[in-house]
């Protein structure tokens, strides 16, 4: 056999002969072949030497065919590549198919997919679907009762911003949905409050400590347990049920007092009994004032915490009422901007600044002397204080047309008792202002018809009767507010005719007055603010409303008198408060409001009264 019949390189020197062909076994498990090709065979554990047999030969006459070499691992290699190339895309891919914008995808509140939305986008969108429900009111059974709050009333709202955010930062997901609760705010004190309105209170066993004054009389009220609405688990449940619509379910709960009868005597002889033991002396910008033990015994407040422990704390705003008379030799209210009429036409008068003395700085100071039992002192400052109403305020009114006006005739000129009362009255109803919405009293705006306000004994109609009472004739003025609120279309909230017909005013449509029990209350339920302007001569009073025409037109349309009776006569004993007269028939009339508004009817509003015949008043005498 030559050389050229084996496969690969010759042997050396010191190969056998031509039989066999030696491999090498190498470090790492393999045996080099002749070509340098890597092929691995199993080999014994031990590094024993492995004789191959030589390949057979092949006669000289025969073509070979070199077979094709085996397949090579390190061609695979490029495939391997390729597939975690492409694994590695397809993930980077689904990255960022998740990560796309803000909101990872899958997202979802209240059913809303918020998944590859920006946060502005995610509020935006969130903002429109919640916008329904926000309305909606939140049921709740309470201790077993279906009742409902007015999210309003308890400040409940979704918290959008943070719902959002919760979103943002809820993880990336590449399949599914992740639902997120929306974030929801509520006033606790609030929902509390309307809560135990609803509440049967016979259903409230606890007893919370309480310290109160009775006068300047501290007394005190020991805590007692039972069950108690829970303000915490209440909130819990109305923000969780509240944004699906469902019903939070709010038991009473057993509730423990936190404070023992010791600890709330303690209060009273430690705080409340020296507190109003003498007055305390403030120091205001070089003056001195004193707060008396009725002022302080006010201000002076025990209030319970979430557990109902007491503590004790001045209430400001109490505070400022009860020392109003002492704070005011150094202080400058505030006057608010209002509306006025000059040269005939309404003006806003711009509001001026106040210097008042800090009472939420004072609170504080006066806490640390109460308990004191020698002469308490304390120094105050003042504070600017801003108008209440600014003239932007006024401005938005829309003060600025005469919208209606209404006179009424009477005798006896300006000096005349009656008279008087009559240029009284209005003199203390001119110039108020009627908010958008409001109500106006007149009992309230006035207050009672006094000597020490000016008013005088006039005829009023007392059982029946014509008597001399202080403030008579305050009607006449009264019926002519009436009359231009009648005219300006706004809305009737209270008024009552008087018992007999008088001649100097419009029949059914008039009206009485008489304190507390009588009053005129009507509403504006107009867009704009309303001025009262009033004016009287010696035989007149008038009555014009200024705002923003609303209505075309008010008329008042009569039906014809009825049932009319006549005056009896009667005689009574003489004396001041016999008054006499010659007596008028009674009669039942019905008289239409008609308003027109853009051409159109409408209110047509009927109003009807009887009045009693006014009986011949008979002083002293016999038939």
């Amino acid at each position: 056999m030559t050389s050229s019949e084996w496969f690969g390189p010759q042997p050396s020197s010191g190969a056998r002969p031509d039989d066999t062909v030696i491999l090498n076994e190498t470090p790492d498990g393999t045996v080099a072949t002749p070509d340098g090709a890597d092929a691995t065979v199993a080999l014994p554990t031990s590094s024993e030497t492995v004789i191959i047999p030589p390949p057979r030969p092949v006669p000289p006459q025969e073509k070979i065919e070199t077979p094709p070499p085996p397949p090579r691992k390190r061609r695979r290699r490029p495939v391997a590549v390729a597939v975690v190339a492409l694994l590695g895309a397809g993930a980077a891919g689904s990255a960022a198919y998740a990560t796309t914008g803000d909101i990872p995808r899958g997202v979802e509140v209240l059913g809303l997919s918020l998944g590859a939305l920006t946060l502005a986008e995610a509020e935006k969108a969130l903002r429109e679907h919640v916008a329904t429900r926000s309305a909606q009111p939140a049921r709740v059974r309470l201790d077993g009762q279906d009742v409902t709050v007015t999210p309003a009333s308890v400040d409940l709202t979704f918290d959008v911003p943070a719902t959002v955010d919760a979103a943002a930062t809820s993880g990336i997901r590449l399949f599914g949905t992740k639902t997120i609760p929306p974030a929801v705010r509520v006033d606790e004190t609030k929902l509390e409050t309307a809560l135990r309105k609803q509440l049967d209170p016979e259903r409230v066993t606890v007893l919370r400590p309480a310290i109160a004054f009775r006068g300047v009389t501290p007394v005190a009220r020991y805590a007692k347990a039972g069950v108690d609405l829970d303000r915490a688990l209440a909130a819990e449940r109305v923000k969780a049920a509240w944004p699906t619509g469902g019903v939070a379910d709010v038991p009473l709960t057993e509730r423990t007092p936190v404070m023992t009868d010791e600890q709330v005597d303690a209060l009273v002889e430690g705080v409340a009994k020296p507190a109003v033991a003498a007055p305390v002396t403030v120091t205001v910008g070089g003056e001195s004032i004193e707060l008396g033990p009725a002022a302080i015994a006010k201000g002076l407040v025990f209030r319970p915490d979430g557990q109902g422990r007491l503590s004790p704390a001045i209430d400001a705003k109490r505070l400022r009422a009860a020392g109003a008379t002492a704070f005011g030799p150094v202080e400058t209210p505030a006057e608010p901007a209002t509306v006025r009429l000059r040269n005939g036409r309404p003006q806003v008068v711009p509001g001026t600044p106040g210097r008042l003395v800090d009472v939420a700085k004072l609170g504080p100071e006066l806490l640390e002397v109460l308990p004191a039992t020698g002469p308490r002192k304390v120094t105050g400052v003042l504070a600017a204080a801003e108008p209440e109403t600014s003239a932007a305020d006024v401005t938005k009114l829309g003060i600025k047309q005469k919208v209606s006006t209404f006179t009424t005739y009477f005798t006896g000129g300006r000096n005349a008792p009656r008279s008087q009362n009559i240029i009284t009255i209005a003199k203390a109803v001119d110039g108020a202002v009627v908010q958008p919405g409001a109500t106006f009293s007149l009992n309230r705006h006035t207050g009672e018809r006094t000597y020490a306000k000016g008013y005088k004994d006039a005829p009023v109609i007392v059982g029946g009767v014509l008597e001399p009472g202080v403030g008579g004739g305050a009607s006449q003025f009264t019926t002519t507010l009436f009359n231009a609120a009648y005219y300006a279309g706004l809305q009737d909230v209270e008024h009552k005719p008087h018992s007999f017909y008088f001649s100097r005013y419009p029949s059914v449509i008039e009206a009485t007055i008489f304190y507390p029990t009588l009053d005129l209350k009507f509403k504006n339920t107009t867009p704009y603010g309303i001025l009262i302007d009033t004016a009287t001569t010696g035989r007149s009073v008038t009555v014009t409303l200024w705002s923003t025409k609303v209505y075309d037109s008010v008329k008042t349309v009569y039906g014809p008198r009825r049932n009319q009776t006549s005056p009896p006569t009667v005689r009574r004993e003489a004396g001041p408060k016999c008054i006499s007269t010659s007596g008028l028939p009674g009669f039942t009339q019905d008289a239409w409001r008609v308003i027109r508004k853009d051409g159109q009817e409408v209110e047509r509003k009927k109003f009807t009264w009887r009045y009693d015949p006014e009986p011949r008043f008979v002083c002293g005498g016999t038939e």
